[in-house]
């Protein structure tokens, strides 16, 4: 029986993504950012951290998966749905749930730039160098977790635990 081991309160949560959001919000202000936000995980992060900017922004979403139905990103990066609004000369934002081994977030970096963005960044829920495997820098990350493998406001394991209102080491 898997067992949930409680590692971010829904207090916490809140109070970090208010605290990025601000951060954020002076960061850009006046220009034309895009928010582009990593499915499924960062869902529910991308919409509370919405809510809270104070400046207009533009959200598009693209899916990447290196994880399946694992606990260990594979690797390879499937990009399977890219962005729609045009990235050309704007500023974009990545927002992800986990910054792990990094991979992923290198690639889609690299592809976004690709597309001839003016500066991509890069915001996290949670940024854990347990595994990373690159020197991709997290310019936003809300909250700093040690080690574990996390579930809970949009993390999963093969598809569960998403809907969990805070995060948990999933110890199996």
């Amino acid at each position: 029986m898997p067992e949930l081991i409680p590692v971010l309160s829904k207090k916490t949560i809140e109070e970090q993504i208010v605290g990025i959001a601000r951060r954020i919000s002076d960061d850009y202000q006046g220009c034309e950012l895009v928010l582009v936000g990593v499915l499924k995980g960062a869902f529910i992060f991308l919409s509370d951290l919405v809510r809270h900017l104070t400046i207009p922004v533009k959200i598009d979403f693209i899916r990447a998966a290196s994880y399946g139905s694992g606990m260990s990103s594979s690797g390879d990066l499937r990009l399977s749905a890219d962005t729609e609004i045009d990235v050309k000369g704007k500023d974009v934002l990545i927002v992800e749930d986990i910054a792990d081994t990094g991979l992923t977030l290198e690639s889609l970096k690299k592809h976004i730039t690709s597309l001839g963005a003016k500066t991509v960044k890069i915001c996290a829920l949670i940024d854990k160098q347990e595994r990373r495997q690159t020197s991709v820098s997290i310019d936003y990350a809300c909250c700093k977790v040690e080690k574990g493998f996390l579930v809970g406001y949009g993390l999963d394991y093969a598809e569960n635990y998403r809907e969990l209102p805070e995060v948990y080491h999933l110890k199996l």
